[in-house]
């Protein structure tokens, strides 16, 4: 994990959790994917940026296929997938006024998951 520094958001902290759980499951399933020997990477960290918190959540899977659109509900790449996890974690993010996306790393295999929260006043 990277450390960023000590914030105060004003959130539904059951909410967050489970959008957490849910990103953070999908990355290290995509890094197991890329390692059958189990020597998959996942780092997760968060910086401030103004009035707004960054949390990254970044893995060395497979990343994510060209012109799939990982939110839309009930697409899924998992044998025993549902295909709601990302979708209801974008609809949590945004409704505490955040946003979620993920986005393939330019130059090494996997990708970010970025949520972007307001800081709490």
């Amino acid at each position: 994990m990277t450390a960023g520094p000590d914030i105060r958001i004003r959130a539904d902290r059951d909410q967050l959790e489970q959008l957490l759980i849910n990103v953070i499951s999908n990355a290290v399933e995509a890094s197991l994917q890329n390692s059958p020997d189990g020597d998959g990477q996942v780092s997760i960290g968060w910086r401030a940026d103004g009035d707004a918190v960054e949390i990254h959540v970044d893995d060395d899977g497979p990343g994510l296929t060209e012109g799939v659109d990982v939110f839309v509900p009930f697409y899924t790449t998992k044998d025993h997938g549902s295909g709601i996890g990302l979708t209801l974690s974008r609809q949590i993010a945004e409704a505490h006024g955040g946003s979620l996306i993920l986005e393939n790393h330019d130059n090494a295999p996997g990708c970010r998951a970025t949520l972007c929260l307001l800081v709490g006043r």
